[in-house]
């Protein structure tokens, strides 16, 4: 027997209809929130009585068994089915220049929404948005209580706004798949041309990126790879380093499709060594030496209040060491340092776009004709540069 209770929110002064759904099996009774969308890329498995589900959204790859919910808090079992409990619980909406996310080889000086919801498969002990994205684990359930925005009004926000984009960020976007493939769908249907970008952990599984590439559903991809070393991958964030780099791989195998851009926070003590950070420069390099690669600056946040700022000056060096092993674009972040954001010519040093924080000052890029944006080179030497125009 299936009931359903209606109630109604207000969202920009227009009533939106929400409803619970009470499901009465063999004398138990379970709520389900109508919004919880039912899950993509999940199996059942095993004897049809144990309800067992296998998640295949993330690397996890959890098996969750009936009336729990799997390593992101937010994809519950119930009855045998899989359901996306974030589903709509956006938070963080904000117009953001696409430097702040940062992109800078992805259609420079353009503007994106962007927004997230609570839940990681992550638990990142340094996590600057651990409000959001550890809400449920901090707060419980009630971090879900928050007022549902649907797809169709985040395509509206952004039509709205005059957003080039839509930035999937603040929290992992992987977790909330279903939302963001369907935002998608909404602006294709209002005939919105937004592109669309994950702001990722890179922890999103081989039959994700299949779907993504094979529905086009994405411009481009920007991961986080937070170390070298699988040990404290496993201490800060409950992962493992080796599917973050097999994910980069297959982004950038990608090339054409998706744009990837690739970050690394330095952390004091943690990742700042010489030697890691070659060893990461080379990882990247080996991997494409055109990926831009971005290393950020660490603020003491969530559980990691006792380590101090980044210092400049391994940062610099963290630079200079991507350049010693070939790579063609580095970038250093959450500074103050001034060119350490310009894109220069690999080969003739000349300056491409010049960036301050998030401003974009000169962009050689700008004023090409739609032939010459297929295949940006520099004005001064005529080398091929990696860039989205």
């Amino acid at each position: 027997m299936v009931m359903r209770v209606y109630k109604l929110n207000i969202f920009n002064n227009k009533k939106i209809t929400a409803c619970k759904c009470i499901i009465r099996e063999k004398g138990k009774c379970t709520v389900v929130r109508m919004d919880a969308r039912k899950a993509l890329l999940y199996k059942r498995i095993g004897e049809p009585a144990k309800k067992l589900v296998h998640c295949k959204l993330c690397s996890h790859y959890c098996i969750i068994k009936e009336g729990e919910v799997g390593k992101c808090l937010v994809r519950k079992n119930i009855g045998g089915t899989l359901y996306s409990l974030n589903w709509g619980k956006s938070a963080g909406f904000a117009i953001d220049p696409i430097e702040k996310k940062p992109f800078f080889h992805f259609k420079p000086g353009t503007r994106v929404l962007s927004f997230g919801t609570p839940g990681c498969n992550f638990r990142c002990l340094n996590c600057q948005n651990w409000d959001l994205s550890q809400a449920v684990r901090e707060g419980g359930s009630n971090a879900l209580g928050v007022p549902t925005t649907t797809p169709l009004q985040i395509a509206r926000m952004a039509k709205e706004n005059k957003a080039d984009g839509i930035a999937y960020t603040y929290s992992e976007p992987t977790i909330f798949y279903e939302y963001a493939k369907d935002t998608v769908l909404a602006c294709r249907k209002m005939g919105l041309s937004a592109f669309h970008l994950f702001v990722s952990n890179g922890y999103f599984t081989r039959e994700m990126l299949q779907e993504v590439e094979r529905e086009k559903l994405l411009a481009g991809i920007r991961i986080d790879l937070k170390f070298t070393n699988d040990e404290k991958y496993m201490q800060v964030c409950a992962a493992h380093v080796q599917i973050v780099k097999d994910n980069i791989k297959r982004v950038h195998a990608l090339k054409g499709q998706i744009a990837l851009e690739v970050i690394a926070l330095i952390i004091p003590t943690l990742n700042d060594s010489e030697e890691e950070l070659r060893e990461m420069c080379k990882f990247v390099s080996s991997v494409g030496k055109e990926i831009p690669l971005h290393f950020s600056r660490f603020y003491p946040q969530y559980k990691m209040q006792g380590l101090a700022p980044t210092p400049e000056k391994t940062l610099l060096r963290a630079r200079e060491i991507a350049k010693e092993e070939g790579l063609e674009y580095a970038y250093i972040g959450n500074t103050d340092l001034k060119g350490v954001e310009n894109t220069r010519c690999p080969k003739c040093n000349a300056l491409l776009v010049e960036r301050d924080r998030y401003l974009i000052g000169k962009n050689v890029f700008g004023k090409l004709s739609e032939k010459e944006r297929k295949n940006p080179k520099c004005p001064q030497c005529g080398y091929g540069i990696n860039i989205t125009i």
